[in-house]
């Protein structure tokens, strides 16, 4: 892998606003460039919790909302990642693990948000926590459910 592609100098160039970054890529080095671990490395830093929340936030803003849309469009997620940074100088990024989904309780969580689509995520994880098969089974029958 070339000294372009490794996360450190991925970041340096994101904090640094370096707009021309995707167009130096090589043919041979794009398709292996990774616009999705902007997002990941992107979102976390060290700093003050001031720094850190102005990043996450920006990470939302900027590249969260329509990232996935624009997937087709490498260069223009590579333009969009580079309005995070705030322009003050290379900041240390961490790496945030995608969240691990449970496997015995993505059904149970499944029937739950049929039942009850106004409750939130944390919500149903509870119910969930809380909540047997039996119950549910309860449930979807005193909701009109086979």
């Amino acid at each position: 892998m070339s000294d372009k592609l490794n996360i450190g100098n991925e970041m340096r160039q994101l904090d640094a606003k370096n707009r021309d970054f995707y167009d130096e890529l090589t043919p041979e080095e794009r398709p292996k460039f990774s616009t999705f671990l902007m997002v990941r490395w992107g979102s976390a830093v060290d700093g003050s919790r001031e720094i850190q929340e102005y990043y996450v936030q920006s990470v939302n803003h900027y590249l969260n909302k329509h990232f996935f849309t624009m997937h087709r469009h490498p260069k223009l997620q590579w333009l969009m990642a580079t309005a995070v940074s705030p322009g003050m100088g290379a900041m240390r990024h961490n790496w945030i693990a995608p969240k691990k989904k449970e496997a015995g309780a993505s059904a149970l969580k499944k029937q739950l948000r049929e039942l009850y689509p106004h409750l939130k995520d944390d919500e149903i994880d509870l119910m969930a926590a809380l909540t047997d098969r039996k119950e549910i089974a309860q449930l979807q029958r005193a909701h009109g459910n086979d």
